[in-house]
């Protein structure tokens, strides 16, 4: 059976995801620029309410790019020394260089701070030079699964290249798809790659219960507004294949 890890924003998405049959999360917040840190009190929660599924917890200071100051690698250490001692099961991380090479100080930094933690390293791959030697610099730091869409907008587009790299991995690393995972997508991702791990925020639209009296929108896109996107468990098992 596949396993699914979904990325969560709430407590609430983490119970969803939990009764769907995930068997990982990925708690982060700001998802529509792919997701920061969350707060210390959403960590708190999540882990203290025991929902039978592995919690991991993205870290990244910042929306943008993925080549930090040294302050904001500093930022992200302490975080993880946070996760650490509230009980969490693992961290995602990544940095890149100026000139889209991995930088390997940075990242070194963030997994001694991780010991003894599960690691997986994020998306900053897909955007980076030369993926196959990235790869084999993240099997050397000790990351236990990478998360890419191949080097694609979408997992599904960028199958093929996700089937190198589970190729190339030869088990030393897990090769996790995501991206544009979805019920009607994870077959043909699954056939084409190979991959066993698949990511998704297995979401729907929902329509928030705010009060809209007056004419203003907070949303980036207006045709948005009042609409928010909120991780389903039918969604979550049907990825799932139950």
């Amino acid at each position: 059976m596949r396993k699914i890890e979904v990325c969560c924003t709430s407590l609430d998405e983490v119970r969803e995801a939990a009764a769907g049959g995930a068997v990982r999360v990925e708690l982060c917040t700001a998802i529509t620029c792919g997701g920061v840190t969350p707060s210390h009190g959403m960590i708190q929660s999540v882990v203290e309410a025991e929902l039978g599924v592995d919690v991991n917890v993205l870290i990244r200071a910042r929306d943008g790019g993925f080549c930090y100051s040294a302050a904001e690698v500093e930022t992200m250490c302490r975080d993880i020394e946070y996760c650490r001692a509230a009980g969490v099961h693992g961290v995602v991380i990544g940095a890149l260089t100026p000139e889209g090479d991995l930088d390997m100080e940075a990242c070194r930094r963030m997994v001694t701070a991780a010991d003894g933690m599960s690691i997986t390293f994020h998306r900053a791959f897909d955007i980076c030079n030369k993926p196959l030697e990235a790869l084999e610099q993240i099997i050397e730091l000790g990351c236990d699964r990478l998360l890419t869409s191949g080097q694609e907008s979408t997992a599904e587009a960028g199958a093929e290249f996700i089937a190198q790299l589970v190729e190339r991995a030869a088990g030393r690393i897990i090769i996790m798809p995501g991206a544009g995972v979805k019920p009607n997508n994870i077959a043909r991702i699954e056939q084409v790659s190979g991959a066993t791990e698949f990511h998704s925020t297995a979401a729907v639209d929902a329509q928030d219960c705010a009060y809209r009296g007056h004419a203003v929108s907070f949303a980036a896109y207006p045709q948005r507004e009042g609409i928010i996107r909120h991780s389903a468990r039918e969604v979550v098992a049907q990825l799932v294949g139950r």
